[in-house]
């Protein structure tokens, strides 16, 4: 059916293709965009589709044909094309990690759903709301990374780009008429500057494993090792980790420790898993019985004062939202929330400095942030 209605979109794989879409989106007042990639079936994860819709076109973009899109920067960058994303947060962090981009004029239609209360705001759900579409899920978990991709593949990563136009109207009328349209373009600002993604140096990756605090340190030096091993393993291989072997294993290995092939294969790996990885895991094993055991990384501790803070802070924020039958986090962000709580304001003028990035919630409700803040 899809096919049968929709004009064919342009897939763009040529540099003389490449070139012309360049063109063409310069020329637009606004562009839909989205990206899919590759993260469940590699170990490097990549983009590996762009789409861009304007209002009369489609358009597929290969990057994987055409990895050098710096063309494209101005598009991206430009604060006279506004963009428009749904669930811009990941897609930022990808275009930004593969050619560098930098975002401005943005609108999310996720944010702008969750800001006006919608109960299901997945672009699926938004969909079927507005338009009546249904988008076949089967295609989330695709391998984007394998070519050439299949005629039904393409139609569902066109539908990702193809009705946002329409709905940003239709979500900015919304907006407009619940008097959150300033409050949705900070946030689109505030999206586009990619200020509230978690900047923190990573840490280590045995340290990022769930359920690590119940081992002791012998056992999470051992979890150390193994962790590194299913590493090596993963990019060798070319697949990601949890391909290889998943953290719940790994914790069991890391507690059990097994000597042997039988030991591994009771109720911790597979036959295939044994066969494969089992050595190299045993080896891990021992490497992480003689090796020097693992410090956690120091977290930097709150005082009491500032948790009490933090605590009423949030509970404030929970029942507003409540109130207001939204998210708590479109009443106040976590990063404004956090700072707000740590530099403790006590005027009205301390607290503009901190919130300046969103004048509306300085203004909506900075009275009853600076009377909690200073009650506690």
């Amino acid at each position: 059916m899809i096919k049968n209605i929709l004009p064919q979109p342009k897939y763009i794989d040529h540099r003389k293709d490449l070139e012309n879409l360049a063109r063409d989106l310069a020329n637009e007042p606004i562009i839909a965009i989205d990206t899919e990639s590759n993260s469940l079936h590699a170990y490097q994860e990549q983009v590996c589709l762009i789409q861009f819709s304007t209002p009369t076109q489609d358009y597929l973009l290969d990057p994987l044909a055409l990895p050098d899109l710096g063309i494209l920067a101005p598009i991206f960058e430009n604060p006279e094309i506004e963009k428009i994303f749904h669930a811009a947060e990941y897609d930022l962090i990808c275009l930004k990690r593969d050619f560098d981009f930098q975002f401005a004029n943005l609108f999310d239609t996720l944010i702008a759903a969750r800001i006006l209360g919608y109960a299901k705001v997945g672009l699926g759900n938004m969909l079927d709301q507005k338009f009546g579409v249904k988008v076949n899920k089967k295609f989330q978990k695709a391998d984007w990374g394998k070519r050439p991709l299949d005629q039904d593949m393409l139609n569902y990563a066109r539908l990702d780009t193809h009705y946002l136009i329409e709905m940003r109207t239709m979500l900015k009328e919304e907006l407009k008429e619940k008097n959150y349209w300033q409050l949705a373009q900070e946030d689109f600002d505030i999206s586009a500057s990619m200020v509230g993604i978690n900047n923190r140096i990573p840490l280590p990756i045995w340290e990022r494993v769930g359920g690590r605090h119940k081992l002791d340190p012998q056992q999470a030096t051992i979890l150390n090792e193994l962790c590194l091993t299913r590493e090596h393993l993963a990019k060798k291989l070319k697949r990601p980790p949890f391909k290889i072997i998943g953290n719940k294993r790994l914790i069991q290995l890391a507690e059990e420790q097994p000597h042997s092939f039988q030991e591994l294969e009771k109720n911790l790996l597979t036959p295939r898993q044994s066969a494969r990885f089992g050595k190299a895991f045993l080896a891990a094993i021992q490497r992480g019985q003689k090796a020097d055991l693992v410090k956690r990384t120091p977290r930097g501790r709150h005082s009491d004062v500032y948790k009490h803070r933090y605590e009423a802070l949030r509970q404030w924020r929970k029942n507003k939202a409540e109130k207001l039958n939204v998210e708590s986090d479109i009443v106040l962000p976590r990063f404004l929330m956090e700072r707000i709580a740590k530099e403790n304001p006590q005027s009205s003028n301390e607290l503009a400095e901190i919130m300046s990035i969103s004048l509306w919630r300085l203004e909506t409700y900075g009275e009853e942030i600076l009377a909690l803040v200073s009650e506690h």
